[in-house]
């Protein structure tokens, strides 16, 4: 389980198309704390939960310099099966390109974000980005079947950062972001016509599975 709290942002390494899916390295150059990594280990990578297959440091079987990190980074490699590549926008990615990256939340943790599952329901897109003070107020498009699980006010996982829904409009809804979130996050990078990866709250699912039949 994660929290949404992304930790920083990596760089898509190496990315290698194999017969059953993709693999990628992921290089973690400068955030603390990613040398507890082990095989097995759940990730969320921009807010697909996967498996740390490889974890390595600096030139441990690295590539050429040039390749979008630094030689002297830490590294940890994830696979893809097909189904993953089919349903998020990982498949895409190229290197050079950043991720967000959050470990799994320890037991002992503590829970600053919401429940994240990293199970991918949908992929929208970046409709609008605007600068609101010091703040930014960016738009999605909300795709088909999931307009029941986005609420004002309610919590929403984009690219695996806990966001809150500000607006709710028809086929489209806002979350303000703050410049910490901005600036530690992907999101600085985005432009409108971007795909994000967007999982709902788990507890709307859970409520509707009760009330089904009732209601």
């Amino acid at each position: 389980m994660f929290t949404g709290i992304v930790e920083d942002t990596g760089t898509v390494r190496e990315r290698t198309a194999t017969d059953d899916g993709l693999r990628l390295r992921i290089a973690v150059d400068g955030v603390e704390g990613f040398d507890d990594l082990h095989h097995g280990q759940s990730i969320s990578v921009s807010g697909v939960c996967l498996t740390v297959e490889e974890y390595g440091h600096g030139g441990e079987g690295d590539g050429e310099e040039g390749d979008g990190a630094s030689n002297d980074a830490d590294w940890f490699e994830v696979f893809l099966a097909s189904e993953t590549v089919a349903k998020t926008y990982l498949g895409d990615v190229r290197e050079g390109d950043a991720v967000n990256v959050e470990r799994a939340m320890p037991a002992d943790g503590r829970f600053d974000g919401h429940v994240v599952q990293g199970h991918v329901d949908t992929v929208a897109e970046v409709t609008a980005i605007e600068r609101v003070g010091e703040d930014w107020r960016f738009s999605f498009s909300i795709p088909e079947g999931h307009a029941d699980y986005l609420v004002d006010k309610g919590s929403v996982t984009l690219d695996g950062i806990s966001l809150t829904v500000a607006e709710k409009r028809d086929g489209e809804f806002d979350v303000a972001v703050i410049p910490t979130t901005y600036r530690l996050t992907t999101l600085s990078q985005k432009s409108v016509g971007d795909p994000v990866h967007l999982e709902v709250d788990v507890i709307a699912k859970y409520v509707e599975n009760m009330v089904d039949g009732y209601v």
